[in-house]
């Protein structure tokens, strides 16, 4: 395998976004591909018993097991770290891999994480339920209140971890302010970027020290493949995440690194496309229904922040029509739009957190984080505008709205 010319990383460094997304991360081999190969290994040989030893030991670059390195997912690797502008990324198995080898990686028992209250449901069950089964204390706070943050801090504090906009309610915290405010004090700040990406949100320009993904959303595009990604410094990367990854295994199949590599290509048009589409469908929606949570609409408490923080604001808003029986009647009624609770995809989806996503929380943890039984979230697609608000306007008539 060989570094084509472009890939010095001197070079790279100076691409813009578009340029990276495309060709960031491209190795080719004696072959000269122009599409970048999927190499299904799981091990490596070596042309004599001091190469392995010396790769062992870390005194020479090369491949040892693909539980460490593989070269798919090395390029994808080092797309995704361009595009996040970090120095080094690691993928992972899943979205939920990446989230918990992002906080165990660098947490011990005595050690207190702040944690937003608003978040996907099984980020919560990491901090309700396995933090503290290890021993680490954990206080979960409204995110958007910058004085929660403040007193949220004990000697002990080590993490903050929250997602910005937040998965299902939209809730938008003021990245600047929280990673500010955790570099004074010697936190960590660990942020989910999964509804937005680098394409329309970059949190380590604000400050934050590392960003996680699922991948399987917006990154793939297209609903396809598990995968996920901890970006950060090369010293995080390296001396702290991948001795846990190393021992531990969260690691990405290279089919499905090949298939999140492809997907980046077009993840800034995807991402841009959808958010429009979403604005859209936000404004149709919006005098409707009781209640819309989409930071594009200057309805959203938030709303001049997202603008502030956010090159477009996504593709997946949410809004509550009052019960669970007039949701699932909305949801019954769609013809075009699927019921889904997957995110970030081509095709327009929608599900009811509460009954999915959220359903393994308490009725008490969903009301206090915003999952009403009436709320509807939904992601907006690739498909034309006036077809989604067909679709909807039909499936709202027929609950009575």
């Amino acid at each position: 395998m060989k570094k084509t010319t472009g890939m010095d990383r001197a070079v790279t460094r100076k691409w813009r976004p578009a340029t990276r997304a495309v060709r960031g991360g491209t190795w080719r081999s004696e072959h000269g591909e122009t599409s970048e190969a999927l190499f299904l290994s799981s091990g490596y040989t070596y042309d004599d018993a001091q190469t392995v030893a010396d790769r062992f030991a870390g005194e020479a670059e090369g491949m040892t097991y693909s539980r460490l390195q593989n070269p798919t997912v090395a390029m994808l690797e080092e797309r995704i770290a361009l595009l996040e502008g970090a120095e080094a990324c690691r993928a992972q198995a899943s979205g939920m891999a990446a989230m918990t080898a992002a906080l165990l990686c660098q947490l011990s028992a005595g050690d207190h994480v702040v944690g937003a209250r608003a978040a996907f449901g099984s980020c919560r069950w990491l901090l309700d339920h396995l933090c503290p089964r290890f021993g680490i204390e954990v206080s979960v706070i409204d995110s958007t209140e910058n004085a929660a943050w403040e007193a949220a801090i004990r000697l002990n504090t080590k993490v903050f971890f929250f997602e910005t906009p937040a998965n299902p309610t939209l809730d938008v915290v003021d990245l600047a302010f929280v990673c500010g405010l955790a570099r004074a004090h010697g936190i960590t700040t660990v942020v989910d970027n999964a509804f937005a990406t680098s394409a329309l949100q970059r949190p380590l320009e604000f400050g934050a020290d590392v960003v996680a993904y699922s991948a399987t959303k917006l990154m793939d595009g297209q609903g396809r493949v598990l995968a996920g990604a901890v970006c950060g410094s090369a010293e995080f990367i390296n001396d702290v995440l991948l001795p846990f990854q190393r021992n531990t295994g969260p690691n990405i199949s290279p089919f499905n690194a090949w298939v999140v590599h492809k997907g980046l290509e077009t993840l800034s048009l995807r991402a841009h496309k959808q958010s429009e589409n979403a604005l859209e469908l936000g404004r149709f929606i919006e005098p409707r229904v009781p209640r819309i949570l989409h930071p594009g609409l200057p309805s959203h408490p938030r709303h001049e922040l997202a603008l502030k923080q956010m090159d477009a604001t996504g593709s997946i808003f949410a809004f509550d029509v009052g019960s669970r029986a007039k949701a699932f009647a909305i949801l019954d009624a769609l013809e075009l739009v699927d019921i889904s609770n997957n995110i970030g995809d081509s095709r327009s989806l929608m599900c009811h957190p509460a009954s999915t996503t959220h359903a393994g929380m308490s009725e008490e943890a969903r009301a206090e984080m915003g999952v009403t039984e009436g709320l509807l979230r939904i992601n907006i697609g690739l498909e034309d505008p006036q077809d989604l608000i067909e679709d909807l306007d039909q499936a709202l008539r027929s609950a009575g709205f």
